[in-house]
């Protein structure tokens, strides 16, 4: 729940926010964070020292449902001359650590990012006649911020994040999210860290695909080209009826030639999906992901995770030599390092218990598995394939219903536990899977159907499959303030012809992949 106000007014938490001149006295019962991201946002609004905030009536530090404390709209000129119309800056505070004091994020020194490294901004058309900003984006960003805080999983410039849905609750086309610099707000030293400053760009479904299929940079710098699609500042129009494709045809032969050329950057995504190690009983207590400490599962260990994260990260480099990272754990003084603990470490210590130190968890092979996707999911195996395989590349899943990953890599990948003598190979939950051109080049023959031309609009509910790091976001609709009622809202998407459940398998490789309705990967525990 939140309410709008003054910044300049006392909130319930908050005292007034001060200039980078505040008093001294002042300035230190000011939280340091909050006060040094202030300090920058008075450099570019000089003029409007109290813009309206939306603010958290109970702070996410005290149990409130919203990891924002604040979002303040600042009202922005632009630049006619320069293809800048007038429009509305909003500015998250949360994201990074405000306080220092641990209440919500560790404070781990100066030199490294604050909290989780970044805040982020919006920038909307003000519409003619609009006296007052919107407050639907900061409903936005608070979604987009509650995912971060429970997956861990950062945005870098370039990301992208499928919603399914307007933007707005409306009618609008704008209905997914590229993130890129915000082209304004310089990196800000705090006393915690620095923090930057990532915008949130509205796209339309068709650039989301592009940008799927190529990269997200590739096209934000088109979006840049077309003044009524974004301009020099990204600036999102929810009233825009054209995509850029359609406004400028010659752009798709740029994004073609591009996708033929570097292949796509998306290095993975959060989706609903899992496997099984068929080359076993699943009674079998040593499944390699069922390994339990008393009758809970084995999680991810933080290795792993690191390990998956970083194997995203390398992926959004576009030029850089495709590698896994090791999986030897760093050691200092014959001690083994996994990581600082982490923040689900520290506040799902009912669960942490579950974990087994990365060291003691073995590489197995494994002679036959069957992996399981939604229909989104699902969608994107081709892109897996031809965008990134064929290019010596990897493509990771890693499941948002579960404690998994399935990460695909080519014989030009290193690092890779999964050789050709053994390419199917997994390390705890996380499963690795080799394939050979010859055998990818088969694969996407059988899996035509998954990206059918012959497609057509068919209501569905809105799903979850999403980014990570070049990725789609996983969001629910009652974290968007909506009712819940509403989490099964029906949109609108294109999806090929065919009916759930669809299997293929190709037995000679002792592999099978399952396309599943969204509710098979439905648990309790999520």
């Amino acid at each position: 729940m939140a309410e709008l106000r003054p910044s300049g007014a006392p909130g319930p938490t908050a005292p007034p926010a001060p200039g980078p001149t505040a008093p001294p006295a002042f300035a230190s019962l000011f939280p340091p964070g909050l006060h040094a991201i202030y300090g920058e946002c008075r450099r570019l609004y000089p003029d409007q020292p109290n813009p309206l905030q939306v603010t958290a009536i109970v702070k996410y530090w005290l149990g409130g449902p919203d990891p924002l404390d604040y979002v303040s709209m600042y009202r922005n000129v632009g630049s006619p001359s320069a293809n800048i119309p007038e429009h509305w800056h909003y500015i998250s505070f949360g994201l990074s650590d405000l306080y220092g004091d641990n209440r919500v994020h560790e404070f781990t020194g100066t030199d490294g990012p604050s909290g989780f490294g970044f805040e982020l901004t919006f920038r909307l058309k003000r519409e003619t006649g609009e006296s007052a900003p919107p407050t639907w984006p900061a409903e936005l960003m608070q979604g987009l911020a509650r995912y971060v805080f429970q997956s861990e999983n950062t945005f870098c410039s370039g990301d992208h994040v499928s919603w399914h849905s307007p933007l707005d609750n409306s009618e609008s086309r704008i209905q997914h999210m590229l993130l890129t610099e915000d082209p304004q707000m310089q990196p800000v030293q705090t006393p915690f860290g620095v923090v930057t400053f990532l915008q949130i760009v509205g796209v339309c479904t068709e650039e989301l695909h592009s940008a799927q299929q190529w990269n997200g940079q590739g096209i934000l710098e088109l979006l840049r080209t077309v003044p009524v699609a974004g301009g020099p500042w990204l600036i999102t129009d929810m009233r825009r009826g054209e995509t850029i494709f359609e406004i400028d045809p010659h752009l798709q032969e740029r994004v073609d030639k591009g996708i033929e050329t570097d292949g796509s950057n998306l290095s993975g995504v959060s989706a609903k999906c899992a496997w099984d190690d068929l080359s076993r009983p699943p009674e079998d207590d040593e499944d390699s992901r069922s390994i339990c400490i008393g009758t809970q599962p084995r999680r991810l260990s933080g290795k792993d995770t690191e390990q998956i994260r970083e194997t995203l990260r390398r992926g959004l480099e576009i030029n850089s030599k495709p590698v896994l990272p090791p999986i030897n754990p760093q050691r200092q003084n014959g001690l083994a390092h996994d990581r600082a603990p982490s923040r689900k470490d520290s506040l799902e210590s009912d669960s942490s218990t579950a974990i087994i130190p990365h060291e003691l968890i073995r590489t197995r092979q494994l002679e036959s598995v069957h992996l399981k996707f939604n229909q989104e999911s699902g969608a994107l195996i081709p892109l897996c394939l031809r965008g990134r395989l064929l290019h010596g590349r990897h493509f990771t899943y890693k499941s948002i219903t579960g404690d998994m990953a399935i990460t695909f890599v080519s014989t030009g990948v290193e690092g890779a536990f999964a050789t050709e003598e053994h390419p199917y190979a997994a390390h705890g939950p996380w499963l690795q899977i080799l394939l050979t051109e010859e055998f990818v080049e088969k694969m996407l023959e059988d899996l035509e159907d998954l990206t059918s031309p012959e497609e057509r609009l068919s209501p569905h509910p809105a799903s979850l499959a999403t980014l990570v790091l070049a990725e789609t976001v996983p969001q629910q609709r009652e974290q968007r303030g909506r009712q819940p009622g509403r989490v099964g809202l029906v949109c609108l998407q294109p999806q090929p012809q065919f009916k759930l459940p669809k299997e293929y398998s190709w037995p000679e490789k002792k592999l099978k992949v399952s396309i599943l309705p969204d509710v098979v990967f439905d648990s309790p525990l999520h």
